[in-house]
C-alpha cells in the first residue's frame, strides 16, 4: 500500500503561481510513475502531468505545457508540480497518484494509488 498527502492549494489570482506536493508514505516510492489529474465540478478527472520512476520522462497535457512542471525528490519520497502562469480554467482539485506504468500514465486507469485532493482555485 501507498498512501498519498497533497499539500499546497490554495487561491490565486490569474497569472499566479503554486506549487503542489505530494507525499508518498507506506511501499517504497522509488520504482512508481507520479501522476497529477484534475477535476472541475461538473467534469471527468483529467490528465495533467506525469514522470517516470526514475525521473528521466515527463509528459504533459496540452493545456499546460509550457506552464506546470512534474518533478520528483525520491529522498523525500515526495513528488511536486510546479504552476505557473495560473488561469482560471486550471480551477480544480488536484489529485496525486502512482502507478506502474508508463504508456497508461495519462489516463486514470494506470495508477493504483491516489491522494485525498487539494483544491486549486484562480480567480479573474
Amino acid at each position: 500500500q501507498v498512501q498519498l498527502v497533497e499539500s499546497g492549494g490554495g487561491l490565486v489570482q490569474a497569472g499566479g503561481s503554486l506549487t503542489l506536493s505530494c507525499a508518498a508514505s507506506g511501499r517504497t516510492f522509488i520504482g512508481y510513475t507520479m501522476g497529477w489529474f484534475r477535476q472541475a465540478p461538473g467534469k471527468e478527472r483529467e490528465f495533467v502531468a506525469a514522470i517516470s520512476s526514475n525521473g528521466g520522462r515527463t509528459k504533459y497535457a496540452d493545456s499546460v505545457k509550457e506552464r506546470f512542471t512534474i518533478s520528483r525528490d525520491s529522498a523525500k519520497n515526495t513528488a511536486y508540480l510546479q504552476m505557473n502562469n495560473l488561469k482560471p480554467e486550471d480551477t480544480a482539485v488536484y489529485y496525486c497518484s502512482a502507478g506502474f506504468g508508463w504508456p497508461e500514465s495519462a489516463v486514470p486507469t494506470g495508477y493504483d494509488y491516489w491522494g485525498q485532493g487539494t483544491q486549486v482555485t484562480v480567480s479573474s
